[in-house]
Order: structure tokens, then sequence, then C-alpha cells
């Protein structure tokens, strides 16, 4: 019986789960990336405007996310550490609703060291999205968004790894 259910049950669910993602997203692959710019914690100044010509991934989590909590390590494992000396790539991993406090105590008792940058009053996720984290948005090198990815799932997240190593042997 279960067999049968929770297939049904899933199979029902996942267009409920589309229709919230396309709800949530305000904008769409092809668009011009919302420009904006902010302070990391290491201090370094961030303008999406000085990126042209790079491929650029944003992240945007919570550290009580329970998916962000996982996608974070996988981040930076298959990701970061593969690319961060890359010239033609800036990751930028952006806590939602957090101050630069909770970011650095969350990324030191977890053993991170992404680049991240705070937006305590959701000023820069509310030019992306409206809700619904982890959320990883690809913005090529023409500041055209690329990807958009909403949660953490591995095959999802595995198009994210295959596409960025694509566009960064170009």
């Amino acid at each position: 019986m279960k067999k049968i259910i929770l297939p049904l049950i899933f199979s029902l669910a996942m267009p409920l789960w589309a229709i919230a993602q396309d709800d949530a997203t305000i904008n769409k692959t092809g668009d011009k990336a919302p420009v904006f710019s902010c302070t990391t914690l290491d201090g370094k100044k961030f303008d999406l405007a000085n990126t042209s010509g790079k491929i650029v991934m944003i992240n945007f989590f919570a550290t009580w996310c329970g998916p962000c909590n996982e996608e974070l390590p996988v981040l930076q494992k298959d990701i970061w550490d593969k690319y961060k000396d890359n010239p033609d790539f800036v990751l930028l991993v952006i806590g939602r609703q957090h101050t630069d406090e909770e970011i650095k105590e969350f990324a030191t008792k977890k053993g991170l060291s992404l680049p991240f940058a705070a937006d305590p009053k959701k000023e820069i996720y509310s030019l992306y999205a409206k809700q619904m984290i982890p959320r990883n948005i690809i913005i090529g090198r023409d500041g055209k968004i690329v990807l958009q990815e909403i949660g953490f799932f591995p095959d999802d997240f595995k198009k994210i790894t295959d596409l960025l190593a694509k566009e960064l042997v170009k």
C-alpha cells in the first residue's frame, strides 16, 4: 500500500511545488539580474555591477533552515573549494534576515569559509524573491540570470555544478 500511496502523494504535490516556486521568484531565467552592492563579512565591497564578464553565483540561506544547512557544506566542497581561485568566478552567500554577527558565529560553528554577506532587512533578497530558501542564482557573463534553483536536492545541485563547469571552461 505504501508503495502506491507515497508516489501518488508526491506526484500530486509536485505541481503545487512548481506553482509555489513561480510565485516566489521575481525574476525569470534570461532576465537581467538586479544590481546590488553589499559588504562581505571579511570587509570586501561586493558590487554586482562590477562583475561583468564573470560567472556569478548567489546563494540565499538562513541559519535556521534545514536544507540550507545541508547545502552549504556541499557548496563549500563542490563549488567554492574548486573555483575560489578562478578569476572568472564570483560567489556570494547571503544570510537572509541575519546580521554579520549571526553569520560569523554560524560559519565558525559549521567550519565554513564561504564569502558571506548579511541581508538583515531582506533588501537584496527582495530584489530576487518573495520567499523560499535555499535559493541559488547563476548569473552569466552578460549579467543575465542563467539558472535559478530553490531548495536543496542533490540532482538539482548537480545541474549547478555541471553548468559552472561548462561556463567556466569558456
